[in-house]
């Protein structure tokens, strides 16, 4: 729990940054680079969290692998990462600033699964009827999972909405048994 209040601390500092300087996106941007990195490059990841390897050498890499990609002030807070022994924690840092720039420009990410895959027209459609119900901008994630066997089932974080077929299906049944019963 400790790590993720820290993340959280560290996200909130980048946040502010982002907001003075170059805007939210690029610091999205940059930060999401930085974490897609280490969690597809196992070496590179080694190379950040090992505690074998100088500081010095960890920042002297950084600044080489980003210095030219990355806005200065994302480069240099990822250094006080180093020097804070906080690199380890990039990942959840920038998840926690993604999730701090989603409601900060009120959007929501929601899990949406259905049945059988659908075309962009019904997806731009689902979102809408999202967007107005949950009264936010919704990025929906679509899954495909046949057992559901037909409607939407809607995750967003702790909420679910349940309109599958199979969930409805599953209600009769149990209304069913309770109407034979004396």
């Amino acid at each position: 729990m400790r790590d993720e209040t820290v993340a959280r601390s560290y996200a909130a500092t980048l946040f502010t940054l982002a907001e003075r300087h170059e805007g939210l996106e690029a610091y999205g941007t940059g930060i999401e680079t930085v974490a897609r990195l280490l969690a597809e490059d196992r070496k590179f990841r080694l190379f950040m969290e090992t505690p074998r390897i100088a500081d010095a050498d960890r920042k002297a890499v950084v600044r080489r692998v980003f210095g030219d990609v990355l806005p200065r002030e994302l480069v240099n807070f990822m250094l006080i990462t180093i020097d804070k022994r906080r690199q380890r924690l990039l990942q959840d840092i920038a998840k926690q600033f993604q999730a701090m720039v989603d409601e900060h420009e009120g959007r929501i990410h929601v899990e949406v699964t259905v049945a059988r895959a659908v075309d962009d027209t019904t997806q731009e459609m689902l979102a809408t009827r999202l967007s107005r119900l949950l009264s936010k901008r919704v990025v929906p994630h679509m899954r495909v999972k046949p057992e559901i066997l037909g409607g939407v089932v809607v995750r967003t974080g702790d909420t679910i909405f349940d309109g599958s077929v199979r969930r409805r299906l599953e209600g009769m049944r149990r209304q069913l048994m309770k109407a034979r019963l004396p």
